[in-house]
């Protein structure tokens, strides 16, 4: 990822340009990627700039040579501070030691030149001592100039790649996991490996995440949205197809069903790695089939060529202007197709029929729908393959692409998730899996017309921000949210887990623990943009009524808890005290009002969330385990009762 510095130590950062009067180029080739890098950079190239910059002038005041002398050791200090970070990372990073060590000492022993070049000391010296300062020739502090940055880059982006190496263990333990997750045969030892993988995949999100904000390209930027969203959406199916096959271990569809998602996982995975490495598999190199409005651009481009005569260049124009007609034609009916498309099937009709049929057992019913939702899945995909022709942007371009590849994928699964259920229609777990399947089928409708609205609007010359996260207008705190909402959504899988052990589907504990898991999982979609929260209000009265249930819940657990002993009610009580205050904490956060920090709210209010969901699976867990407990001492004392009445009248 670094160059060599030439021989007067190379120039600086290839994102950042600009020369001073004696050739100062602050480019050696050195591509910097990422806007952390850059950002770090500018104000060192600013202070370098005052300083080759300032006048020749033979007389200078006091003032000035203090402003110079102040700059330069305002450099020296900055560098010796930065020094100190680049020595502490090549300490914890073995490989990377000599290489950070080196270009550190380089940018000190710069920095330093710097100082000493801009002493004002040195000027009551005579001439004769040879010192040489700033005042006296330029050419030196040029010199260390370039050094100084040549050196300063080369430690950032030395840095840059142990953030890379960081994003690389961490999708590598993610995979072992998943490889561990795969080969499970006990729904036991399913759960406690899958808690391992949701915190590994938390850690995965939060480092992809700021890598994806800290990236410059667009493109690329684009693409690792792309392949996260696959792997946040593919978490929760591969949590129920997983389950769906642990059940029905010798049910072809439910293997068929769960494979479909680990393969799309570890795609995604190398998809994450392939754009922070900049690395293809196998050597292979990105070439991918030119949209129409690429070709428009660079043929457009092109008629501006010299060389062409007069007749060719008018013949040029004349193909162009109906090449621009042709593009107009194309959006017209790709964004007017897309539109009824998506209107046409925002009821899902096929898919509720789908889920009756696999309740009812209905094989025949269950072959007709997936015919149906087969056809509908191609017409989606050849619509997403034709808005990618109209998309404007190369990011949109690969939003469409990554559209075509769900609808594609999802279709497949949810038809394999049906047929399971349909085999086995009275499998609560089958039917969680083919809801969770055919919710992202309608999240990724969702998302197809938003991604309509942004093509049209780059076609109409809006560049508006994009329109998820109604509530929360800027990027970097849509990021953040997100991160929070992550985790949640896995808590909510937890709390299922939980649930699904009580034999007893409608007590109260359960129902209430239910309803708390459903309303967590509509904030973990709120935090991606999706779902049926839309505004902060909204947010506020869901938060409300989760606050709400989760009193209910203790109130039912405390009932629960007069049938125990003393040492297993004070158990269950001390779990119940934690859960309580937390629900009135999160109350509290929903009333206080915090006038236009609507991020600070939120943030907020997804941390107790999370703080709440995580205490409500601890609960469920000890009071499924008591009521087992209290159950098996409930029949000995039967059993012995029982025993005692016959042998009274034998």
């Amino acid at each position: 990822m670094a160059a060599s510095p030439g021989p007067a130590g190379g120039a600086a950062a290839g994102a950042v340009h600009g020369s001073g009067p004696f050739g100062l180029a602050f480019d050696s080739g050195l591509e910097i990627k990422t806007r952390s890098v850059e950002q770090t950079l500018l104000p060192l190239v600013s202070q370098i700039t005052t300083l080759i910059n300032h006048k020749d002038n033979t007389k200078k005041s006091d003032k000035t040579l203090q402003a110079i002398q102040r700059v330069g050791q305002a450099v020296n200090l900055a560098v010796g501070r930065f020094v100190k970070v680049g020595e502490a990372i090549a300490n914890e990073n073995w490989d990377l030691k000599e290489e950070i060590n080196i270009a550190c000492i380089e940018a000190k022993q710069a920095g330093e030149t710097i100082a000493a070049l801009t002493d004002m000391s040195s000027l009551s010296r005579p001439e004769s001592d040879g010192q040489i300062t700033i005042f006296t020739d330029k050419t030196g502090v040029i010199k260390a100039a370039r050094l100084l940055l040549s050196s300063v880059t080369k430690v950032l982006l030395l840095a840059d790649r142990v953030v890379i190496k960081q994003i690389i263990r961490s999708r590598n333990k993610v995979l072992a996991t998943m490889e561990r997750l795969e080969k499970v045969n006990s729904f036991q030892e399913f759960v406690q490996i899958f808690s391992q993988f949701g915190n590994e995949m938390v850690e995965f999100a939060h480092l992809t995440g700021d890598r994806q904000n800290d990236l410059k390209d667009e493109k690329k930027k684009a693409k690792m949205a792309a392949a996260r969203a696959v792997l946040e959406k593919c978490t929760m199916m591969l949590l129920t197809a997983s389950k769906t096959c642990l059940r029905h271990p010798n049910c072809e569809s439910a293997h068929k069903n769960k494979e479909g998602v680990f393969d799309r996982m570890k795609v995604a995975l190398d998809k994450v790695i392939e754009i922070v490495t900049e690395c293809k598999p196998n050597g292979e190199t990105d070439i991918s089939s030119i949209s129409i409005f690429t070709g428009i651009k660079e043929f457009k481009q092109s008629k501006k060529t010299k060389s062409i005569d007069e007749e060719l260049e008018l013949a040029i124009l004349k193909i162009s202007h109906s090449l621009n007609e042709l593009k107009k034609e194309l959006h017209s009916t790709a964004a007017q197709l897309a539109a009824d498309l998506v209107k046409y099937h925002a009821d899902h009709v096929v898919l509720k029929a789908l889920k009756l049929t696999g309740v009812e057992g209905n094989l025949e019913g269950l072959a007709e729908y997936a015919c149906k939702l087969s056809e509908q899945k191609e017409r989606l995909v050849e619509t997403c393959r034709l808005l990618r022709h109209v998309s404007g942007t190369e990011p949109l371009e690969i939003t469409c692409i990554h559209a075509e590849e769900t609808f594609q994928v999802t279709g497949q699964q949810i038809i394999s998730a049906a047929e399971t259920l349909t085999l086995h229609p009275s499998s609560k777990i089958a039917k969680e899996n083919l809801d969770v399947f055919c919710e992202a089928w309608e999240s990724q409708i969702s998302d197809m017309l938003t991604l309509l609205r942004e093509i049209n609007d780059v076609f109409e010359g809006r560049r508006g921000e994009k329109y998820g996260y109604l509530s929360l207008p800027k990027p970097m705190e849509q990021a953040k949210i997100a991160k929070l909402g992550l985790k949640l959504g896995l808590l909510t899988s937890d709390a299922n887990c939980e649930i699904e052990k009580w034999e007893d589907q409608e007590d109260e504990i359960v129902r209430y623990g239910r309803n708390m898991s459903s309303m967590a999982y509509s904030l973990h979609l709120f935090t991606r943009g999706e779902g049926p929260i839309k505004t902060s209000q909204d947010l506020i009265h869901q938060l409300e009524a989760f606050a709400e249930e989760g009193l209910k819940l203790a109130s039912s657990v405390q009932a629960f808890s007069k049938q125990l002993k003393d040492d297993d009610k004070l158990m269950l009580l001390l779990e119940i005290n934690k859960l309580v205050p937390l629900c009135h904490q999160l109350q509290a956060v929903t009333k206080t009002p915090l006038q236009n920090q609507v991020f600070l709210k939120v943030d907020k209010s997804i941390t107790k969330t999370r703080c709440i969901m995580a205490t409500l699976v601890q609960l469920l867990s000890l009071c499924y385990k008591l009521l087992k407990k209290l159950q098996m001492e409930n029949n000995r004392w039967v059993s012995v009762t029982n025993k005692d009445s016959v042998d009274g009248k034998t």
